[in-house]
């Protein structure tokens, strides 16, 4: 899933629009489940992308609750 962004701060997620974080998040869920599926079977890549993608997936919901209240 290399369509998102080098960068996911919070900075540039406040940027995006809020259909486009929400795709995102679908995406980099989707990732998640997949890093930890590989992680159980002991074949992962790179085991610092699946910090990169939880940490990523926080921000966009804390971001969404932000703008929700």
């Amino acid at each position: 899933m290399s369509s998102a962004p080098k960068k996911l701060n919070a900075k540039t997620l406040r940027q995006m629009g809020r259909e486009d974080r929400l795709k995102l998040l679908d995406q980099l869920r989707a990732e998640y489940v997949k890093l930890q599926t590989q992680r159980a079977r002991g074949i992962v890549e790179n085991s610092g992308r699946i910090r990169f993608v939880r940490r990523a997936i926080a921000r966009i919901l804390t971001i969404e609750r932000e703008e929700s209240r």
